[in-house]
């Protein structure tokens, strides 16, 4: 998922026993937690650290693909493109707003993503060499990311639970999208079979990893599904993403790269070869191919863009004093 499996969320609470155990019946009996109802403080920051991490990674998840606005193929890929990233930008907005109503700002988390505090996914340091790598994106990527949210839409947290339905309708739209680009790719010529091969051996790995480490190895995951803010193990949905995904290269015609991938009968599932955990914490620690070119941008539009968020400010302020006088006049 774009949270990366709540790195670095923070599970720890202060609460007495009785108000936790009333909390978690709550919890078990599917009862949605509203912004003011009362919360551990637990819970409350482990929702901030992942839905912040998840708008960040919407956020920057743009730049892989805008960089191929320009250059994509056709008017039509051209405008396809241009809705899918005005959809991930949306889905940042919902999803900041959706981490205010636990008490923090959009700016206090837009200045921990600029510093370097917060974290987004792995997946999106990596680069998109050819318009294949867009199509791969799509698939493999937003299809990820579909086999987390679906389950996010059951979250214990209202606000995040409603803001990941709309966003849950467009991803499988921009899945869909990656897998007709795939489709035309392959049913090419040689060489745009070749991009598509190349793009999926490139995002395979990188597309595994963004469900996060091993139950074994993330720390929090058990908390964090008593609570019902996640459903399924990152293990568990990794092979379900597997098991959908392998099908689709096939029809494809493409092979997962993937020597030990094989189906295995008594599971009703593939197994798969190691996962090199070592590249994945790297790339999350900012040394992956492009964590410092993201965050370059990033902080150059932030920067570029001071003038509008003060023009808004500015004119949401005349407002007001033009409503006040208004009002004054009327009594």
């Amino acid at each position: 998922m774009y949270s990366q499996g709540l790195i670095g969320a923070d599970g720890a609470t202060e609460e007495d026993e009785a108000f936790l155990q009333a909390f978690q019946k709550r919890i078990d009996a599917e009862l949605k937690i509203e912004p003011n109802d009362p919360m551990p403080e637990g819970y409350r920051k482990t929702l901030v650290r992942q839905m912040s991490q998840h708008a960040h990674s919407e956020i920057i998840g743009m730049q892989p693909e805008g960089n191929w606005i320009t250059r994509a193929p056709t008017l039509r890929r051209k405008a396809a493109l241009l809705a899918k990233i005005q959809d991930e930008g949306g889905h940042g907005l919902y999803l900041y707003s959706a981490s205010e109503t636990l008490g923090v700002s959009r700016e206090e988390l837009t200045d921990q993503l600029l510093s370097g505090a917060a974290k987004y996914s792995s997946i999106f340091n990596y680069p998109a060499l050819t318009w294949a790598d867009i199509g791969a994106i799509g698939w493999l990527v937003d299809g990820a990311a579909i086999m987390n949210q679906i389950a996010l839409c059951r979250c214990s947290y209202g606000p995040y639970a409603r803001a990941m339905i709309r966003i849950c309708k467009e991803e499988s739209f921009h899945q869909r999208q990656g897998y007709e680009i795939m489709i035309a790719l392959c049913n090419g010529s040689d060489e745009q079979k070749e991009l598509a091969q190349d793009a999926l051996n490139r995002f395979w790995w990188p597309s595994l990893m963004m469900f996060g480490p091993s139950e074994g190895d993330s720390v929090h995951s058990s908390q964090s599904m008593a609570w019902k803010i996640k459903r399924f193990s990152n293990d568990d949905l990794r092979d379900k993403f597997i098991n959908a995904t392998v099908p689709q290269a096939e029809y494809l015609g493409l092979s997962v790269p993937d020597p030990d991938l094989r189906w295995n009968e008594q599971t009703k599932s593939y197994d798969h070869g190691d996962i090199d955990w070592e590249e994945f914490w790297r790339v999350v620690k900012g040394d992956g191919p492009c964590n410092r070119e993201r965050m370059k941008n990033r902080r150059r539009v932030h920067r570029e863009g001071a003038w509008v968020r003060e023009a808004a400010l500015a004119h949401a302020q005349k407002r007001e004093e033009r409503k006040q006088t208004s009002r004054m006049a009327a009594e």
